[in-house]
């Protein structure tokens, strides 16, 4: 009986992520339609990094693709996945088939809340990329300010930090070979730290292919994780995840039609935050999604050691800009990044799944 209902789930999420692909990819074309018809694209390079001083060594790299390459290419996994959960919620109205009711995973208990967080994440993502194309703003050739960012992510961690410990009365962390430890309202704040982690990761953009590829095994690696522990409702919806950005992917392989945009990464960022709570697997995070945080953290370095040491560490941060600095072709980055990204998730559903035993 066991073994069926995994053969089961299995077809389910390898039918839904068939599914989804092809939806990306008929919605790809109707996407860069839009966003070069709208010139979704900084209309300035970028002169100043997140301090006020003149990003020189990023101007080398990126000016004319800066201002050439249309952002919020997010939208495709977005608009992807919300159209493959509602044609699988509202299918078995139309068709009394047994596949057509077992295909919806659209289940309140694993799927309302972090679909509720891509859909904030995305259409918040959306207003900051059109603000920068627009030149509104002060942060970067416009946009929102790195304080009004900052506010934003705040306000979804504190939404979603509520929702965990309050409504659900989750306050248990899992802990592999350690065991369950209740944490009481630490929980709360454990949230809020994690999404602010997860978003300044969200910096790993800027390259052509590299965060689709990374956020592709991340999701893969939660997907799994949910898998193993019988969410399969939770698993469906990373793996559809997964499989919106391989159209994304196709188009942005160098030489990229887009980017990802604040649309793409706030809503990725902001899911991933809410997955790892689910399958309380968040202290394996820093390990799944270790370039997220090795990103973030050559920023916040560079920025310790310019304020104290007034010399830089890298010649530009985030660190993936470092290594085109000293000469890596774009693609040898995304490429490495991609291998390291795997190694770490493998290294990390292990770690999760064999420390549960």
């Amino acid at each position: 009986m066991v073994h069926s209902l995994i053969f089961v789930k299995t077809v389910d999420v390898l039918i839904l992520m068939t599914f989804t692909a092809l939806v990306g990819f008929l919605i790809v074309p109707l996407v860069i339609k839009f966003l070069y018809k709208f010139e979704f694209w900084r209309k300035e390079a970028r002169t100043k990094t997140i301090t006020g001083d003149n990003a020189t060594v990023f101007n080398q790299l990126h000016k004319e693709r800066e201002v050439r390459v249309p952002r919020a290419a997010g939208m495709i996994v977005f608009l992807s996945v919300l159209a493959t959960t509602l044609f699988f919620y509202f299918l078995p109205y139309f068709c009394s088939n047994f596949w057509c009711a077992q295909l919806n995973f659209l289940s309140r208990s694993q799927v309302v809340l972090p679909l509720f967080a891509l859909i904030v994440g995305g259409l918040l993502g959306f207003a900051d990329d059109f603000s920068q194309i627009s030149g509104r703003g002060k942060y970067i050739a416009g946009g929102l300010t790195f304080k009004q960012r900052l506010f934003v992510i705040l306000l979804i961690g504190l939404v979603g930090g509520w929702w965990f410990c309050f409504k659900l009365g989750w306050t248990i962390i899992g802990i592999p070979f350690l065991g369950n430890f209740d944490i009481g309202l630490f929980y709360f704040p454990l949230f809020i730290v994690a999404l602010l982690a997860v978003w300044s990761g969200g910096i790993i953009d800027g390259i052509d292919g590299l965060a689709g590829g990374v956020f592709m095994i991340i999701f893969s690696a939660y997907g799994s994780i949910a898998f193993a522990q019988h969410q399969y409702d939770l698993a469906a919806f990373c793996a559809i995840i997964t499989a919106s950005l391989l159209p994304f992917l196709w188009y942005n392989i160098p030489p990229a039609k887009f980017y990802m945009g604040e649309t793409g990464t706030i809503a990725l960022t902001a899911t991933l935050t809410v997955v790892a709570f689910l399958t309380n697997a968040i202290v394996v995070l820093p390990i799944i999604a270790g370039l997220l945080l090795f990103d973030s953290l050559s920023v916040i370095l560079q920025l310790i050691s310019k304020k104290i040491r007034k010399k830089k560490i890298w010649l530009c941060t985030p660190i993936h800009h470092h290594f085109e600095a000293i000469g890596w072709a774009p693609f040898q980055v995304t490429m490495r990044f991609w291998i390291i990204g795997a190694i770490l998730a493998i290294m990390g559903v292990i770690i999760q799944l064999v420390g549960k035993l």
